[in-house]
């Protein structure tokens, strides 16, 4: 029998990679999820408000660096997740964007729909500012090598793109999806080889060398390669913020931390402003990366590749993808005979104080430190606010989080889809602000069986807003019992109204793995982390210098 357009859609998805769909049925969806739940072609969870859905996929997609699905209705749920998805366009995470649409039918009938906006195309003319293809499945003869484009367009650029079904096609007949082409970069190797050589020699003439390894090394897979070359030549390593959690993973190498500018550590921008070469790996040139301190780096002398090309200086390459880089600078750069063990140790505070005093953000990056010492790593899965800026002093592990987009609300729907695409249980990260928003997700993980670690920065306020503007009113926020939220939607919650609190409910958090855990961690206003206190210090004092005539 031959299959429909729906499941010719679901296989295609599942050739291209994808593993697992999140979503929240509509009307103009039914005949999709329908498919979707009677063919079991790929899993799917179901979630309670859209733009969870967008950074559930989101967080999939960083864990495993293939596409993920985020599928709504038209209108009110499509317009209801751009802002996850214009997350997913600017941190360079290829998102599957799945939306049902009015029949064609409908379209001609001359009466205004309901969920329409300014007009029909008016929520695919949107998602055409954050995706980097689109379509509508219109007519299911050309629809094969529709989606065959757009997932590859989606692989290739690491971005995400939009397909909107008609629901009166969803059951329409169709062919195959055509297999994912074998190369999705094309790249002239004569120019590929002549970069690689050209970036060795200027490595060969330089003193003080160091990597800054980007966000695109992650998405476009080159960590180890990456890697590797920084043990050939005998270069150090660090990260950019967006980059935090990188080499994590990596044996022997040498490296040197998350390089923040001045609001990091001293000794990382001491080691980047010092550098007579910086090689830039996959580096977003923005202003989290390096809005502290983009005079640090003087971009004329350093190397800088990315997704589509490389500049050494005044002179570049165009068209030289970063994955057939890596590949041809190992080519040319032979291991060295003795391998070289590195005893650089970056520096992260152990011994956690489990007494009467009221907790501090630092105090739950040494809890984490300890735990994960103890017992190995654990994915984090953090929202925007000091519960991020934390991490940084938390050892580096695996993390997601949206750090150059900056969105609120991303916390605990990303826990929901990392555990969701990985089996592995995280530990969240969330402001009692940011809860608020996304945070009641929590509800739909018992029939999942997720069983995040949450723990709740709970300081009555908008405490980064603060930091800015400390006299507004708006800052302050109702406090709110996260401890009988847990209970009551599931999960087991707990106060921790004190450090001793804070490790007695871990501990029984870490052991019980029947249940999600909502830890509500009284913080006091005005108390910051160490990270993001020279953080908004540098911030000030930017602000506060004259502009040069």
């Amino acid at each position: 029998m031959k299959k429909n357009l729906a499941e010719q859609l679901l296989l295609g998805l599942k050739a291209y990679g994808v593993s697992e769909i999140f979503g929240i049925p509509g009307d103009f969806a039914l005949p999709f999820f329908k498919v979707v739940e009677e063919s079991q072609i790929l899993p799917a969870y179901y979630m309670s408000h859209e733009p969870s859905v967008g950074f559930a996929a989101d967080a999939a997609t960083r864990y495993h660096g293939k596409p993920s699905v985020a599928a709504v209705t038209y209108g009110a749920g499509g317009l209801n997740m751009v802002n996850p998805i214009a997350t997913a366009y600017a941190e360079k995470t290829p998102v599957v964007v799945i939306s049902g649409g009015p029949g064609e039918s409908e379209k001609v009938n001359g009466l205004l729909l309901h969920h329409q906006a300014k007009d029909l195309h008016s929520q695919i003319n949107v998602y055409k500012e954050v995706t980097v293809d689109q379509v509508v499945l219109s007519d299911p003869k050309a629809a094969p090598e529709q989606i065959a484009r757009v997932l590859a367009n989606c692989i290739r650029y690491s971005r995400p793109v939009y397909i909107e079904i008609p629901r009166d096609q969803v059951f329409m007949p169709c062919r195959a999806v055509p297999r994912p082409p074998k190369r999705l970069w094309h790249a002239d190797q004569d120019k590929v080889k002549a970069c690689a050589k050209a970036i060795l020699d200027k490595i060969a003439c330089a003193d003080n060398p160091i990597i800054i390894a980007g966000i695109e090394v992650k998405r476009f897979g080159v960590e180890s390669e990456i890697a590797e070359l920084s043990r050939r030549l005998d270069i150090p390593v660090v990260t950019t913020l967006m980059a935090r959690g990188l080499f994590s993973e990596s044996e022997n190498i040498d490296y040197r931390g998350t390089y923040v500018g001045k609001g990091g550590h001293r000794n990382v921008f001491d080691l980047v402003t010092h550098s007579d070469l910086p090689i830039l790996f996959g580096v977003l040139l923005n202003d989290t990366n390096f809005g502290l301190s983009a005079d640090s780096i003087d971009f004329n002398h350093a190397i800088v590749s990315g997704d589509e090309g490389c500049s050494l200086g005044y002179f570049g390459f165009d068209g030289v993808p970063l994955p057939h880089l890596m590949k041809q600078l190992l080519a040319q750069c032979k291991a060295p005979k003795e391998k070289k063990i590195y005893d650089h140790t970056v520096y992260y505070e152990y011994g956690f104080s489990a007494d009467e005093a009221i907790c501090k953000p630092n105090d739950i990056a040494i809890l984490l430190n300890d735990v994960f010492k103890e017992h190995g790593d654990m994915w984090l899965a953090t929202d925007m606010g000091d519960c991020f800026f934390t991490t940084l002093d938390v050892r580096n592990t695996r993390l997601v989080a949206p750090a150059f987009y900056a969105t609120m609300g991303y916390g605990v729907p990303a826990g929901f889809g990392l555990q969701a695409a990985s089996g592995e249980r995280p530990i969240i990260l969330v402001g009692d602000g940011a809860f608020q928003m996304t945070g009641w997700e929590i509800l739909n993980m018992p029939r999942y069986g997720l069983n995040p670690i949450i723990l709740v920065f709970n300081n009555a306020s908008w405490e980064m807003l603060r930091t800015f503007q400390p006299e507004s009113a708006f800052n302050d926020l109702p406090l709110l019992d996260f401890k009988a939220i847990g209970d009551s939607l599931g999960g087991i919650g707990y106060r921790a109204n004190n450090r001793a609190e804070l490790k007695q409910s871990f501990e029984q958090a870490l052991a019980d793995k029947a249940h999600f855990h909502v830890i509500d961690i009284k913080i006091e206003k005005k108390v910051l982390s160490k990270t993001l206190g020279r953080f908004v210090s540098g911030i000030k004092t930017m602000r506060e210098q004259p502009d040069e005539e």
